[in-house]
């Protein structure tokens, strides 16, 4: 038996009438729109990361990253904003399938007079949700620094650290939280029949939960730019890529697990040449 607060997901029968018909029109016109905004983000992401992020300052002619100055607050805004957009770079193209559903099924629920909140709103959920972590990933970095575990390119000093990193990873692939957590991220729809809520509070309490749900998929993945560099593009191009597979490939789940493997055997050769 569905809830009452699930969408109405039912077919619509092999005979359109006109309302129905513009309807479609419709949804066709916002979802292009949706997808336009997500690619301009994602572009514009990219952009920015290829630039240096904010993260490099003159120092004598020479371009030099600004982890290896002082901590300032203007600095930590700075380090703030790269990770939020490294975030939405990485994690935005794994999400659209999710936004482009609800999109979907607010347009049907408002054109029905129904509460449904924006497919905005919900991104806006998802992001902020990234922006919590973003905060944790640069309070790590502070402490790496402050220990001297980070070079000024932004990348682990501590071959033992980049070991335990990849271990911790691997291992992590495995375990059922991870699993369950992909899981939902695989499945827009049962997500959608779920957790569904209406409004633009809903939608926005959708966007964090589904949020939630990536973070716990992926953010000990993210953890690893750590040991690749922060800053290092192709580390971060590998990772997005790597969990656009995980979510949208057909096998994802066993890609994830067979890349787990791989990232122990990494590690564990990544200690034993540290010995």
């Amino acid at each position: 038996m569905r809830s009452a607060s699930a969408p109405d997901l039912a077919a619509q029968g092999p005979h359109e009438s006109a309302p129905e018909v513009l309807l479609e029109k419709a949804l066709r016109r916002e979802r292009a729109a949706v997808v336009s905004a997500l690619l301009l983000i994602v572009l514009a992401s990219w952009a920015y990361l290829w630039s240096g992020a904010g993260t490099m300052e003159d120092m004598g002619g020479m371009l030099m990253p600004m982890s290896s100055g002082p901590w300032t607050p203007g600095h930590a805004l700075v380090m703030l904003a790269m990770w939020m957009v490294m975030m939405a770079a990485m994690m935005l193209p794994s999400a659209a399938p999710m936004i482009l559903l609800f999109t979907t099924i607010a347009r049907r629920r408002r054109a029905a007079g129904g509460p449904s909140g924006s497919p905005w709103v919900f991104s806006a959920g998802y992001l902020a949700t990234w922006a919590v972590f973003s905060v944790g990933a640069v309070a790590l970095q502070f402490a790496l620094e402050r220990a001297a575990l980070l070079s000024p390119m932004m990348e682990t000093t501590s071959v033992a650290l980049a070991g335990a990193l990849f271990v911790g990873a691997g291992l992590y692939q495995w375990t059922p939280l991870k699993q369950s957590c992909l899981r939902r991220c695989r499945s827009p729809l049962e997500f959608v029949l779920t957790h569904w809520r209406e409004g633009s509070r809903g939608a926005f309490a959708m966007g964090v939960r589904h949020g939630l749900y990536c973070v716990g998929c992926c953010a000990v993945l993210m953890l690893l730019l750590f040991a690749g560099g922060i800053m290092n593009l192709l580390w971060i191009a590998g990772l997005a890529l790597f969990v656009l597979a995980e979510k949208l490939a057909p096998w994802g789940s066993w890609i994830g697990r067979a890349a787990g493997a791989g990232l122990v055997a990494w590690g564990i050769a990544t200690l034993v040449a540290a010995v």
